[in-house]
């Protein structure tokens, strides 16, 4: 890249790819000066190489290391939802296009942007979301073994608890409608279970000890009804907070909003949806129980500064 182009670039709009990444940049008038596809070894040995700019990237699977590395050369690396690029995109749509509305929806004055995660925000978000796969495996092995035992004329009181005492009884006494096969399988089920079980709870453990140890964690923790797993979950998501202005923008990310549907002079608001709206997808579970308290509530939690 020569050393007058690379002077001109104002502002960089990269589409992430697995492999390769490409790259349009744009002059201070806004017109393109750069149309490249680099690799990803190529990424930060070439822009390190160049003049401080505005990088902008949609949030995805490796923008938060990505950004990281970005500004750690002097860049300023900006992530946005990408629900929020989409509408910049025009024509048809290929990498180019999509790197092109990156670089045009990074310059508006009023996009919301993503805060950038740290590594150790990443390393507790991973927690939670091997916990999450965990818990949904064994709430799969518990239907299945309900389904098996109703299939036979058996019924279990719902809950998990409720199944976890009774199974052993079940399988001990009812050999008169449950077959041979039918019993091994479900012993093997069983055995799943526990091993699920042991495994959710040395994740839970972990995190609760990360917890504790953490000063925005320990903070929340003090509010009524929110434990460890809430707590890392919010603090995975969002950090310390300072993405947000106010408390009501942390609860209309998190989805305590109506739906709306206004138009003209009319102002229609519908239910609270069960979107968790921007909310992060890998702690899905632990912010959807946290909405669900502060609806019970009926106030508006206060984020931590």
């Amino acid at each position: 890249m020569s050393q007058k182009l690379n002077s001109v670039i104002a502002v960089i709009g990269i589409d992430i790819g697995k492999n390769s990444f490409h790259l349009i940049g744009q002059n201070k008038r806004g017109a393109i000066v750069l149309r490249q596809k680099w690799s990803r070894g190529q990424v930060e040995a070439r822009l390190a190489n160049m003049q401080p700019c505005l990088i902008g990237m949609e949030a995805c699977v490796g923008a938060h290391h990505l950004s990281r590395k970005l500004q750690a050369l002097g860049h300023d690396a900006r992530l946005m939802p990408a629900k929020y690029v989409r509408p910049y995109s025009k024509g048809q749509k290929n990498d180019f296009r999509d790197a092109e509305a990156i670089a045009e929806a990074v310059q508006r004055p009023t996009m919301k942007f993503v805060a950038i995660k740290t590594a150790d925000q990443l390393d507790l978000q991973a927690l939670h979301r091997v916990r999450e796969r965990l818990v949904g495996q064994r709430t799969g092995i518990i239907n299945q073994i309900r389904a098996f035992l109703l299939e036979r004329g058996v019924a279990v009181r719902q809950g998990l608890g409720f199944l976890r005492a009774e199974l052993p009884a079940i399988l001990a006494k009812r050999t008169d409608v449950l077959s041979p096969r039918m019993l091994h399988l479900i012993e093997g089920l069983l055995d799943d279970w526990h091993r699920l079980d042991a495994r959710i709870e040395a994740l839970s453990n972990e995190i609760g000890a990360l917890a504790c140890q953490h000063p925005a964690c320990d903070r929340l923790m003090s509010v009524p009804g929110i434990g460890p797993i809430i707590a890392s979950a919010m603090v995975a998501a969002i950090g310390d907070g300072s993405a947000f202005s106010k408390g009501r923008d942390f609860g209309a990310w998190l989805g305590l909003v109506p739906k709306q549907i206004s138009t003209g002079d009319r102002t229609i608001l519908g239910s609270i949806s069960g979107s968790l709206g921007r909310a992060d997808q890998g702690s899905a579970r632990e912010l959807g129980a946290l909405r669900a308290q502060i609806l019970d509530r009926g106030s508006t939690p206060a984020v931590a500064p």
